[in-house]
C-alpha cells in the first residue's frame, strides 16, 4: 500500500507541527507512459489509485478521447457510470470503515469488507478483476454488462441499503466516535480552496462543487441526484465527523444513480470501432470526479503513438498539504483522525 511517513514536533502529547514526508512510492508512471503510449498507459492508471481504479480508467479515456475526436456510444457510457459508482461504493466503505478502524472501532470494519466483497463479485463478471479493473477503452468498456448482472447488482442494492442503517446503528451515534472527530481539524471554505481540496474533503466544508454536475461528463447530468455537503452534524462545518458524514451519505447517491442507471440502460454496443490512437499535435485535460474528488489528466500529443507529456492531478496530493496547517494544538491521537478523515492513500500521493 506505502509509506507515508509524519515528522512530529511535539510538547508533551500535543502537536506543535505535523509535517508529510512523501515520495517513498514514486514509481514515475507519468514518465512511463511516454514510453509505453496511449493504450499501454490504461493498466497503469489502476496503480495511480488503487481504491479508485475506475475513475483513473475513465479519466485517462476521457483525455486521449478528447485528443482523438472518439465518439463513445451511448450504452458504453452507461456501463461507465455503473461500475464507476460501484466502485465509488466500494471505496467510501474502505474510507469510513477503516477511519471506525483507526479509532479503535474493529466490528464495523468487517461489515462494510463483507459488502465491498459483493461488490467486488460484480466487478469480477463486469471486467474480470476485482481491485486493479483497466476496464474502460478508448471508445467505451473492454466487455459489456450483460442482464444477469444487472439483475445481480439490483438484489445487491436491495440487500445494501438496510446494511447502510445497521452501520450507522453501528458507530454513527457512538458517543467516543463522535467525540473524536466532532470540532476536530476543522477546514474552512476559504483554506479548503486555498489549499486545492477536492471532493468529499472541499464539500464537507459547504462548497457545492461536484465535477459530476458541474463540469458534467459522460451521462451523469442524465440522473436525478444530489451533491452532499458539510452540514454540521456535531460540531463545525468542516470537521472531521462532516468529512466521514460526507462519505456515508454520498454511498446513498450512488446507490440512487446505480439503481437510474440499471433501469434505463440502453441497447447497443459497449465499444466503438477506433482506428490506431495517434492524434494530431495538441493538448488537453479531462477531468472526473473520484472518491477522493477531482482526478485531472493533462496530455500532450506531438502526432505520434505515444503522449509527448502526461500529468495526473490527484485529490489525496492536495490533501495532504493541509495537514501542517490543521494540526498545530491537535493531540497526537487525533493526528490519526484528521488523517482518516481526510481519506488519503499513498500511491495517489507519490504517483
Amino acid at each position: 500500500h506505502g509509506v507515508i511517513n509524519f515528522l512530529l514536533e511535539t510538547d508533551g502529547e500535543i502537536i506543535k507541527k505535523a509535517t508529510p514526508d512523501v515520495g517513498y512510492l514514486h514509481r514515475g508512471i507519468e514518465k512511463i507512459s511516454e514510453i509505453v503510449g496511449y493504450v499501454g498507459t490504461m493498466p497503469y492508471t489502476d496503480r495511480v489509485d488503487y481504491l479508485g481504479a475506475m475513475f483513473t480508467n475513465h479519466g485517462w479515456a476521457l483525455a486521449i478521447e478528447k485528443l482523438a475526436g472518439i465518439e463513445v456510444p451511448r450504452r458504453a457510457e452507461f456501463c461507465r457510470v455503473i461500475a464507476s459508482e460501484l466502485n465509488r461504493i466500494a471505496s467510501h466503505l474502505v474510507a469510513t470503515g477503516s477511519l471506525a478502524m483507526d479509532l479503535g472501532a474493529f466490528t464495523p470494519f468487517i461489515h462494510w469488507l463483507r459488502e465491498r466483497e459483493k461488490i467486488n463479485d460484480i466487478m469480477e463478471r463486469i471486467c474480470g478483476a476485482r481491485l486493479t479493473y483497466n476496464y474502460m477503452r478508448f471508445g467505451g468498456v473492454s466487455r459489456d454488462i450483460d442482464a444477469d448482472t444487472i439483475d445481480m447488482i439490483r438484489r445487491w442494492l436491495d440487500h445494501f441499503e438496510p446494511m447502510m442503517t445497521e452501520f450507522d446503528r453501528l458507530i454513527t451515534g457512538n458517543e467516543i466516535f463522535v467525540r473524536r472527530l466532532s470540532g476536530i481539524a476543522v477546514i474552512t471554505p476559504q483554506d479548503a480552496i486555498a489549499y486545492g481540496l477536492v471532493g468529499p474533503n472541499l464539500r464537507a466544508t459547504g462548497i457545492d462543487w461536484d465535477v459530476r454536475r458541474h463540469e458534467p461528463y459522460s451521462i451523469y447530468n442524465e440522473f436525478d441526484w444530489e451533491v452532499v455537503l458539510g452540514r454540521g452534524v456535531h460540531g463545525p462545518v468542516g470537521d472531521a465527523f462532516d468529512r466521514y458524514d460526507c462519505r456515508l451519505r454520498e454511498i446513498r447517491e450512488s446507490v440512487k444513480i446505480l439503481r437510474q442507471a440499471c433501469d434505463r440502460i440502453p441497447a447497443g454496443e459497449a465499444r466503438s470501432k477506433t482506428a490506431k490512437i495517434k492524434p494530431a499535435p495538441n493538448e488537453t485535460y479531462a477531468r472526473v470526479e473520484g472518491p477522493r474528488g477531482e482526478c485531472g489528466f493533462y496530455v500532450v500529443s506531438d502526432g505520434t503513438e505515444k503522449p509527448y507529456r502526461s500529468r495526473f492531478r490527484t485529490g489525496s496530493f492536495t490533501a495532504m498539504t493541509i495537514i501542517e496547517h490543521l494540526s498545530p494544538g491537535l493531540m497526537i491521537a487525533d493526528l490519526v483522525a484528521l488523517i482518516g478523515s481526510l481519506d488519503v492513500i499513498a500511491p495517489e500521493i507519490d504517483r
